[in-house]
């Protein structure tokens, strides 16, 4: 095929290339490692496609898909495709208001649901969502005695796309060759921040440009082993994961489920992994609360090394030659500490691993460069998928990297990041107005603040609109604030806060339970439930530690001043965070105005209700006291 411009048809390239020779996909069950062919692939992708094609799927109708990372969520994405559809991925903690908004927001006829909890989301909202044709399920444990013909096994659709395959042979491949780079490839809905999420249309030229920049600068071979984690509704998951995977011929490995991630992540070892902000700092916060309790020796061998770490970090960073003396030590501490942890971690073999979503602290990327592990900032979005990334040893702690090839970037007077690319989407689906003022003559405005420094590097700020200003005039990042205190193990969530009515900036903290559980057991403190724990006077000056140890790094105008620790967990489906969990700031301000107004009126604390969930399963609602904690900031300044 000449110049193959879908995934469809790069995907058809690849079974050429490959067919029964190579391993495509593998997915542990039942503690077993099962592996699928290219072959395997595309007979799955055909039969399903000409399955769909039969029972009614027309080019250019959409279909939701909302399941975790499976080979048969893949399978079914690229035969949509082939039969000229829309895939549209749901999140799958979204719950059934939210399934039905989308549903019926992007006009779906067929909804991919994995297993009975999705189903059953689905039946609920049956009457509201009527041009559904057909649920199709593809794990069919506790689905057994449903008698419901709305239902349909995913191996019913591949049983009918085999009948036409045996009448036509070639009607799969004709349906291909159909397809076009300007065909619309998947809606992704964007996580709603501002409002009811949009629906980006994004192309098969959009999703291929996006993949080919990337791949310029980090290459990607057929040898290359890939964990797909994240969810497969976002855009990322999308662009680095699936799109490589068909241009390249990347193994994609999925684990037997979200639970036992870090466990196959250990035994895949992949060479190319892609996790969100949040997951690799869990994975800090989990390093330190268990070298906290392991042996006497590893704690001394730990704190030892790891400052050489950091130190061979820098100068590598800096780009300057590393001493003997100084390589020597750092050879040691691999031997000793690093290697051994990066076999833990299942990061042995990566070659370059990705954060992507909210920016990350500097000091988790410290981290994990210290420790060996190529970790690279992506800054990008929905709609245009990377914006910049780190390239290579070329690496800022304070900046999110450059652009890749093709795409370019520049500042507005405004401050703005506007971007343009290969890779930029075909606008919101029935949203012109929207549209209009996110495509500026083939711009797309990202709403973020930022600049360019003198190397070429985009310094991320945050929002346009989160940026703030205090009274005295003093500006300050939230995000960058909310950044550096989640470095700390004990700490899960926060949300800093200012403004111009306001002289100073305060912050509501979410603790870590478990970990700060664990802190609080080996040291005897007793408690109950999350709300008892959270207002421990212990508990506070554990936090005020932390709180302070950022103030030092921070000017005196963003230097936090009071904070509480929230009785409750932010929590997604009380519409506190996003599904891909960022903060909604507007409604947290509103939600959360008692606790914030008693920060800045001087108070020492506030009462609110709370529920409570105890350790026999009962659920109440109590009334109690959280603390504002005021912080002697001569002495942090100090």
């Amino acid at each position: 095929m000449v110049n193959p411009d879908t995934l469809p048809k790069h995907f058809l390239e690849r079974l050429r290339q490959y067919g029964d020779k190579k391993i495509a996909m593998r997915q542990k069950d039942y503690g077993i490692w099962k592996a699928f062919s290219w072959q395997d692939s595309y007979e799955h992708v055909r039969d399903f496609c000409l399955g769909l094609v039969e029972l009614g799927l027309q080019r250019g109708d959409k279909v939701c898909i909302i399941g975790d990372n499976d080979p048969q969520y893949f399978w079914a994405q690229l035969a949509i495709q082939s039969g000229g559809g829309v895939a549209v991925g749901i999140f799958t903690d979204s719950i059934p208001s939210e399934i039905e908004y989308i549903v019926n927001h992007s006009d779906a006829t067929f909804v991919l649901a994995k297993d009975q909890e999705q189903c059953d989301k689905l039946l609920e909202i049956k009457d509201k969502v009527p041009a559904v044709k057909k649920v199709i399920y593809w794990e069919d444990r506790g689905l057994w005695n449903y008698d419901e013909s709305w239902l349909m096994e995913f191996a019913q659709i591949e049983a009918l796309g085999r009948r036409v395959t045996q009448e036509s042979p070639g009607r799969f491949e004709e349906l291909v060759a159909q397809g076009c780079g300007d065909d619309l490839a998947i809606f992704c809905y964007t996580s709603g921040t501002t409002g009811l999420p949009k629906g980006a249309m994004i192309a098969h030229k959009n999703l291929l440009g996006g993949a080919n920049a990337a791949l310029q600068v980090d290459p990607r071979y057929d040898t290359d082993e890939y964990l797909s984690f994240l969810a497969p509704a976002w855009i990322t998951e999308n662009a680095l994961g699936f799109t490589v995977h068909v241009l390249t011929g990347m193994i994609l490995n999925f684990p037997e489920s979200p639970e036992t991630v870090q466990e196959n992540l250990r035994e895949n070892a992949p060479h190319a992994l892609l996790f969100s902000s949040r997951l690799w700092e869990s994975l800090v916060s989990m390093v330190q609360a268990r070298i906290n309790d392991t042996t006497a020796i590893n704690r001394w061998l730990y704190r030892l090394f790891l400052p050489v770490g950091y130190r061979v970090a820098e100068m590598r960073f800096a780009q300057k030659t590393v001493p003997l003396l100084w390589q020597v030590l750092y050879r040691l501490g691999d031997v000793a500490v690093f290697h051994p942890l990066r076999d833990k971690l299942g990061l042995i073999n990566v070659k370059s691993a990705y954060t992507a979503g909210a920016a990350l602290s500097p000091d988790v990327v410290r981290f994990f460069r210290a420790i060996g592990v190529n970790i690279k900032q992506l800054y990008g979005s929905t709609e245009v998928q990377i914006h910049t990334l780190h390239i290579g040893e070329d690496v800022k702690f304070e900046s999110v990297g450059m652009p890749p090839p093709g795409v370019e970037i520049r500042i507005s007077d405004e401050g703005e990041v506007l971007v343009r690319a290969p890779s930029v989407f075909q606008g919101y689906y029935k949203a012109p107005e929207q549209t209009a003022q996110k495509l500026v003559d083939g711009w797309f405005c990202t709403g973020d603040a930022g600049y360019i420094d003198e190397d070429g590097h985009l310094i991320y700020m945050d929002r346009v609109e989160d940026l703030l200003e205090l009274r005295g005039g003093g500006k300050f990042s939230p995000q960058y604030i909310e950044g550096r205190l989640k470095f700390s193990p004990y700490i899960k969530d926060l949300m800093s806060i200012g403004g111009q009515e306001r002289e100073y900036v305060t912050a509501i903290i979410n603790i870590d339970f478990e970990n700060v559980g664990r802190w609080a057991e080996k040291r005897g403190i007793a408690y109950t439930t999350f709300v008892d724990l959270s207002q421990r006077p212990e508990v506070y000056d554990l936090i005020r530690s932390d709180v302070e140890r950022v103030n030092k790094t921070l000017p005196p105008p963003a230097r936090v001043r009071k904070f509480v620790l929230m009785h409750k967990e932010f929590d997604p489906d009380e519409a506190e965070l996003t599904r891909t969990r960022k903060l909604r700031r507007g409604f947290m301000g509103q939600r959360y105005q008692p606790i914030i107004e008693a920060m800045y009126s001087g108070l020492q604390e506030v009462r609110v209700q709370a529920e409570v969930k105890y350790r026999d399963g009962r659920r109440g609602v109590v009334e109690t006291p959280v603390r504002v904690c005021s912080l002697d900031v001569e002495e942090v300044m100090a």
